[in-house]
């Protein structure tokens, strides 16, 4: 039987995630014989992980192998492809920290991954991590294919190819797939009927078309009815991802738009000045807006694993569900040929030629034996290109503080970003970033210390 890929999964400790994109491989046929390489720097998280993988491959793929390291380059070692999934500082402590000390501030937020002032910690902590990685692959795998799933996704794809040009890469995120599903979920109708073009950045690209697929074969554009559900309170409907949030953001900034982002309501709310403001308390129960909602999901996951885990330990098998997630696609067309299309994080280039050309987009790829091929889009319309600029920004200086080393762009980034500096002044924003600093320490690189 010839041999499969070599797949490293970097940050294998996130069991859950790690189940869903390991099913996902394990169930292609024509990636029988691969060897999986988990890695985490926690033992007992890769005890579990290497368990429950065990028991999918022996259900799924009995020839495949599996493997378990804590040492970073002992896992990339001759890989093929390269899956990043890891969280820098976890939930305890930095996770907590964004949330907590900001909060002294009056500054608060739902998720703290993507912009804002907690998607800029975040940035800080992982990109040197993410470089570690990308200079271990430059000398191991030189040719391997890294996916990578780690928020700050836009910034973090960005620093990768600033620094690591010549390492293969994609930014993965199921945003696009599960709008899709909220989409047919308020319109009653079928997912697959739905066609779609979507561009912009990570967590704010935009449906710039939607439509459905008659029994004739010719399409209807949608929009019409999601305005008009909206207008009359028929939709959105009860999400299907998060009870606590009902997606009200998303439809109320299409009203002001004219177009439908990918990323959800409670995500986008603090991308944008509008929706969490102290000077305007009822907008958060007005839109619904799940104010520390990534915590309190964190600590619902981390109690929901633990009975997993026993579970997981006790049975012989293990029940595989097809996962959003776009990883087995890319593999499986890489490997055979065989294409497919995924919504990627690359360079931009000239794919948005009204975004910045060193910025981070996301787009439609297609995927086969030439690697990630990526769409060219052309403009996007003026306010969508406006107000994607308004995260750039952020991503941009946040970058820029890693590749200068310059803590001032620290400052720069929180006082651009459109949610901190609508709620707090310039002595606040820099009080709070020199906190932040200091309660973050060693996960923090050394320079943002020594020029403070």
């Amino acid at each position: 039987m010839a041999k499969g890929p070599k797949i490293s999964f970097i940050g294998a400790g996130s069991t859950v995630f790690m189940t869903n994109i390991v099913g996902d491989l394990l169930g292609r046929p024509a990636l029988s014989g691969m060897h999986i390489a988990l890695m985490d720097i926690d033992p007992s998280r890769l005890a579990e992980s290497e368990m429950v993988a065990q028991k999918i491959a022996t259900q799924l793929d009995p020839t495949a192998t599996i493997s378990t390291q804590t040492d970073q380059r002992a896992a990339l070692d001759g890989a093929d492809f390269v899956i990043v999934a890891l969280q820098v500082g976890g939930f305890e402590p930095c996770t907590i920290t964004d949330f907590e000390i900001p909060k002294k501030y009056g500054l608060r937020q739902t998720i703290a991954d993507t912009v804002g002032i907690g998607g800029i910690m975040r940035g800080l902590r992982t990109i040197p991590h993410l470089w570690s990685i990308c200079a271990d692959m430059t000398e191991l795998c030189p040719q391997a294919l890294l996916l990578q799933y780690v928020n700050p996704m836009a910034i973090n794809t960005w620093a990768i190819s600033a620094k690591f040009p010549n390492i293969s890469q994609v930014g993965l995120c199921h945003s696009v797939p599960m709008t899709v599903e909220d989409i047919a979920h308020d319109l009653r109708i079928p997912p697959s009927k739905i066609r779609y073009k979507v561009a912009g950045i990570n967590h704010m690209a935009f449906f710039l078309t939607l439509e459905e697929k008659l029994e004739d074969g010719s399409y209807r554009d949608l929009y019409p009815d999601l305005h008009s559900g909206y207008a009359k309170g028929e939709i959105p409907l009860p999400s299907l991802w998060n009870e606590r949030c009902p997606n009200l953001v998303r439809y109320e900034m299409m009203t002001r738009l004219g177009y439908f982002v990918t990323e959800s309501s409670e995500h986008f709310a603090e991308y944008v000045p509008w929706f969490i403001k102290s000077s305007h308390p009822d907008l958060i129960e007005r839109f619904g807006i799940p104010l520390d909602e990534y915590p309190t999901r964190c600590v619902e996951q981390i109690e929901a694993w633990k009975d997993q885990a026993k579970a997981y330990g006790s049975a012989e098998t293990i029940e595989i569900k097809e996962s959003h997630e776009y990883a087995s696609d890319i593999v499986n067309s890489i490997w055979t040929g065989e294409p497919s299309v995924i919504y990627g994080n690359v360079p931009n280039g000239n794919l948005i030629t009204s975004l910045p050309q060193n910025c981070a987009v996301e787009v439609p790829c297609l995927v086969d034996r030439n690697g990630i091929q990526p769409t060219q889009i052309g403009s996007l319309p003026t306010q969508l290109t406006a107000l994607i600029r308004t995260n750039i920004n952020v991503q941009e200086l946040t970058v820029a503080a890693l590749l200068e080393e310059n803590r001032e762009h620290i400052y720069h980034a929180a006082m651009l970003d459109p949610h901190t500096g609508a709620e707090l002044g310039l002595d606040q924003i820099w009080a709070l970033v020199d906190e932040l600093i200091r309660a973050h320490g060693p996960w923090l690189p050394d320079w943002v210390h020594t020029q403070g």
